[in-house]
């Protein structure tokens, strides 16, 4: 089949690996850049087209037969997170230029953001559960050199506690796929899903899934897990902070929706109804954090862990609203952050803090930033027609017709919680009291402005344009619901 699938995981490992070569030519890291996250993203739109005529791709590496080589699969999630994660790459080097600073700029910035691209790419269209752990591991290098890159004290404090999390999470991961092959004695994910209905002992299986769940759960920030999150994300620069809430965590979501809708399904009994569970305590734990701080960075910080319980909510009803919904409010959610923490990047270069208390009165100097902020507000929180309501509105009716109706109504409720968190910043940032902003050059506002007003139109087009995009999202929600249609194009490759 098509080798496709491996160009968006090719092209930035290969432009990262020239920049490497001369990092002091700084327009030289900036074009090179640019090119490498553009046609990373072009490859990826090319791909997507490709699936959604022609079905799922696979490709097994070394022209061995599947399983027993390393299987690529590219179905309609996965390349719908591989559009997703290369056009957030790209708008990320766009607002990195005026932000990040040239000293970071000459210090391996661009080759460590195209290397995380390789990473999560990777992840999301891998097809054995083994190479998943390899580009995991890819993507957390590249991230370990961008938590500490500039070197500040806290960056470095928080940066040992993401290290420490992340290498036991490593070593669990290790653990649990030895377990899972001491048992079905396969990787092939496309295998596994084959294999694991014919294992009688479904005790075992689900002492493996909850092992997964927890090494994932690592990743995707769950409760009890996301203590790492707050501080870890809270100290780098905005442009990695916007690369890290948008797309890390969503790896892990990523790897929980695949595996639980793919081959964990023996006892969904207890596995799914552990998810949802887990799922409503991760947005409860989300929201007291969103309420409890002043501090812009830390709110929106807390909205990535409220997102992910909704999404894992969606997955773990396992009928066709809740997955579909948890499709699209996956892309929405990645998309959304990215536009937020740009937008609160701006407004916190204007008032040299981050601290809502210092802020106020900026809609009568920056008013089209003001409103710019509001809708992405509103977005954030699912008001219609935006980005955020179709996927959280399919999410709830799939609980109201699954076995948890209680999560949809805990769902709709903290929907008002996530609004109060996102306007709260609005009121105090942009009404009251005009606080002394610091001066700005208006080309260097534009150069961060205009990247935030696009990817902001693109989350509003999306939710606007919901019907539009409805046929790749069932697309992708009917294999996951399907795991035949999986394994026949992996197997019979």
């Amino acid at each position: 089949m098509s080798n496709l699938l491996l160009f968006p995981i090719i092209i930035p490992s290969f432009f990262a690996a020239i920049l490497m070569i001369f990092p002091k030519r700084l327009k030289l890291q900036r074009v090179l850049a640019t090119v490498g996250a553009g046609s990373a993203l072009i490859s990826a739109l090319v791909l997507l087209t490709k699936v959604n005529t022609d079905g799922v791709q696979a490709v097994t590496l070394g022209s061995w037969p599947a399983p027993f080589g390393i299987s690529m699969v590219s179905d309609p999630l996965s390349a719908l997170l591989v559009v997703t994660s290369s056009i957030i790459t790209l708008f990320v080097v766009f607002y990195s230029f005026p932000t990040i600073g040239v000293k970071r700029e000459q210090s391996y910035y661009y080759p460590a953001v195209l290397f995380l691209m390789v990473g999560v790419n990777g992840a999301f269209t891998t097809g054995d559960i083994f190479n998943l752990f390899v580009f995991v591991e890819v993507l957390l290098m590249a991230s370990y050199t961008l938590i500490v890159h500039g070197g500040e004290k806290p960056q470095l404090r928080e940066s040992i506690k993401y290290l420490l999390v992340n290498i036991i999470s490593s070593a669990l991961f290790v653990a649990a796929v030895a377990f899972l092959y001491s048992v079905t004695g396969t990787l092939n994910m496309a295998d596994l899903a084959v294999k694991i209905p014919q294992i009688e002992e479904t005790g075992i299986l689900t002492v493996i899934a909850v092992m997964f769940l927890v090494v994932f759960g690592f990743k995707a920030a769950i409760f009890p897990l996301y203590f790492w999150l707050p501080g870890s994300y809270y100290t780098p620069p905005i442009p990695i902070l916007a690369l890290f809430g948008a797309l890390l965590t969503k790896v892990g979501v990523y790897a929980i929706m695949r595996t639980y809708t793919l081959f964990f399904t023996m006892n969904i009994g207890f596995t799914h109804e552990l998810l949802g569970i887990i799922a409503i305590l991760t947005i409860l734990a989300g929201c007291i954090g969103a309420l409890a701080y002043f501090d812009v960075k830390k709110i929106i910080i807390y909205n990535i862990i409220i997102a992910v319980g909704v999404i894992l909510f969606g997955i773990a009803q396992l009928n066709q609203p809740g997955v579909d919904g948890s499709v699209f409010y996956l892309i929405h959610d990645m998309l959304i952050k990215a536009a937020l923490f740009f937008l609160i990047g701006i407004v916190a270069v204007l008032f040299g803090t981050t601290d809502l208390r210092k802020m106020g009165g900026l809609i009568k100097t920056y008013p089209v930033l003001g409103w710019v902020y509001l809708v992405t507000a509103f977005g954030l929180a699912g008001i219609p027609p935006l980005s955020g309501f179709p996927g959280k509105l399919l999410i709830v009716q799939g609980g109201f017709e699954g076995p948890q109706f209680w999560g949809s109504i805990v769902i709709l409720a903290t929907s008002l919680i996530v609004l109060l968190s996102a306007v709260r910043i609005f009121v105090y940032a942009f009404w009251g009291e005009p606080v002394e902003t610091v001066p700005l050059k208006k080309s260097v506002f534009n150069q961060m402005f205009i990247p935030t007003v696009i990817l902001v139109t693109i989350t509003v087009v999306f939710g606007v344009g919901a019907e539009l995009f409805m046929p790749f999202i069932s697309g992708a929600g009917e294999v996951l619901l399907n795991p035949s249609i999986y394994i026949d194009a992996v197997l019979k490759e």
